[in-house]
């Protein structure tokens, strides 16, 4: 078993303490590590993906710790699931106040051989899914008047990047989401932030493949790949009230790659 969350580190313990948190994408890469820094801090997690042995070592990091996890089995592509796992959280945690949009898909293909299939699943993942769940779960914080919602992005959203059209368009649409959902509902009390993770070093990681290297670390400042513990606290940051005052923000986690 690893040491304790890097993100439960900086904030005070028990920080969530009361929280009902959902982590799409939850069981691996990034998304398990802001589902552990949440679950170390307090809060009831419940990771999401849509394949159910992605949930398997944080249910059982969650069993040795003590932690209140538990897994659903959803695809966030199905606005009908969705709207019916918001549900049955509402009736038996009282409702999710802190939401982290992690789910994802992603691939490298040149935009002329891209397929239709191919595009349309990216975007479905991606963008519908982000708001589908954002809609879904959103509900139950405006009739509480309070929640947390954080989109994880990519720094391609603003910048566009060769190869990965399909992806840096439905990031692209899930920032201008961020932004109009902080608008609107910010009356609500409820506040919505978006992250963009440069390259971190996950088992998703095309590490084998030298060109990565060349195209996407090289050239950012820091010249190496991020690694998850040094995600997890900004994502926790954003998520509790230690960032009260921000809303429809987009912090960039990147290792300085959009500097040049």
């Amino acid at each position: 078993m690893t040491g304790i969350p890097a993100a439960a580190r900086w904030l005070p313990e028990r920080t969530f303490a009361g929280e009902v948190a959902l982590v799409t994408g939850g069981g691996t890469g990034l998304g398990l590590e802001i589902a552990r820094g949440l679950a170390a801090l307090g809060a009831s997690v419940a990771i999401a993906s849509r394949n159910p042995a992605h949930h398997r070592a944080l249910l059982e990091e969650a069993a040795a710790r003590e932690w209140a996890v538990e897994a659903l089995v959803l695809d966030v592509r199905e606005p009908d699931r969705v709207r019916a796992a918001a549900d049955d959280l509402a009736a038996r945690r009282g409702g999710v106040s802190i939401l982290v949009n992690n789910a994802a898909g992603n691939f490298v293909c040149p935009a002329e051989r891209m397929s239709p299939n191919a595009w349309r699943s990216v975007l479905a993942i991606a963008l519908d899914g982000t708001f589908y769940c954002s809609q879904a779960f959103g509900r139950g914080m405006i009739a509480r008047k309070r929640g947390a919602i954080l989109n994880v992005v990519a720094t391609y959203a603003t910048s566009g990047m060769a190869g990965v059209a399909h992806s840096a368009s439905a990031k692209a649409g899930v920032l201008a989401l961020t932004k109009s959902l902080a608008a609107e509902w910010a009356p609500h009390g409820i506040r919505v932030n978006a992250m963009a993770p440069g390259y971190f070093l996950t088992e998703m990681s095309p590490v084998d493949q030298p060109e990565f290297k060349e195209w996407c670390v090289d050239p950012a400042a820091m010249k190496r790949y991020g690694l998850p513990p040094e995600l997890g606290p900004v994502a926790i940051f954003l998520a509790s009230e230690a960032s009260s005052f921000m809303t429809g923000s987009i912090v960039k986690v990147d290792g300085g790659f959009t500097l040049f």
